[in-house]
């Protein structure tokens, strides 16, 4: 008998895992919007912001652009030391504006002190990114055609994909904990703000969380389709 059986009850908890991605997803952008109305107390700008704390960490190589992908596209980009906020952020002097600021810089500080798990992750990002393109396919075509070589290609490459998102974990966690730290240290946040900072930083984090969780169950259900088939 083989150690992995499918259950009925997988699809279950995978349905649920994505409720609770949607339901995430969604305090975050009310947890963004409702403090984005909110306006800071320092009256300074995400750009200001980000500035400011990479300047204070003596990161001057680090440079910050508006990005033009839309709300919530704010990202640190480790190649090019570039910082990228979105125009709301990178304008606005909101609550939210400064916590996913100081948070993408929080990934710039992280790159120069060498944070292993960053690391770790930028090593792993060309085989997540050809796991997450090729997995489905190899296994549509191997589950399709019974041919066990196949699948258990695409079960190694998912499972490269989820493992890149179980190591983002610890990592956007950690650029949180640095952005709170750094707004308070440098006087830019209140203690009193310092609350709305950390909805909408734990909002963000959350849907990490529940899209991990949802590919955590999905290579199980994989693994246990195969393991069950070679019975």
């Amino acid at each position: 008998m083989t150690m992995f059986l499918y259950h009925p009850m997988m699809d279950l908890l995978i349905l649920l895992a994505f409720g609770i991605a949607v339901w995430a997803q969604s305090s975050v952008q009310n947890n963004f919007h409702k403090y984005s109305r909110i306006e800071s107390n320092a009256q300074i700008t995400g750009l200001q912001v980000a500035r400011r704390i990479l300047d204070h960490n003596g990161l001057y190589d680090v440079t910050i652009e508006r990005s033009n992908r839309g709300d919530l596209s704010d990202h640190y980009d480790p190649r090019t030391k570039t910082v990228r906020l979105s125009g709301p952020v990178y304008s606005g002097s909101s609550i939210s504006s400064l916590a996913v600021a100081a948070h993408e810089v929080g990934h710039a500080i992280q790159h120069a002190q060498g944070y292993a798990f960053l690391s770790f992750r930028t090593a792993l990002l060309p085989v997540a990114s050809l796991g997450s393109s090729m997995a489905p396919i190899l296994l549509i075509m191997g589950f399709l055609f019974s041919y066990g070589p196949l699948v258990g290609v695409g079960i190694g490459l998912f499972a490269a994909a989820v493992l890149f998102q179980l190591v983002t974990l610890p990592v956007e966690y950690d650029a949180s904990a640095r952005a709170r730290n750094e707004l308070l240290t440098l006087g830019i946040v209140t203690n009193n703000e310092e609350r709305g900072v950390g909805k909408v930083l734990n909002a963000a984090a959350l849907t990490y969380v529940a899209s991990t969780l949802i590919a955590v169950l999905q290579l199980f259900k994989f693994i246990s389709i195969f393991a069950g088939r070679r019975d």
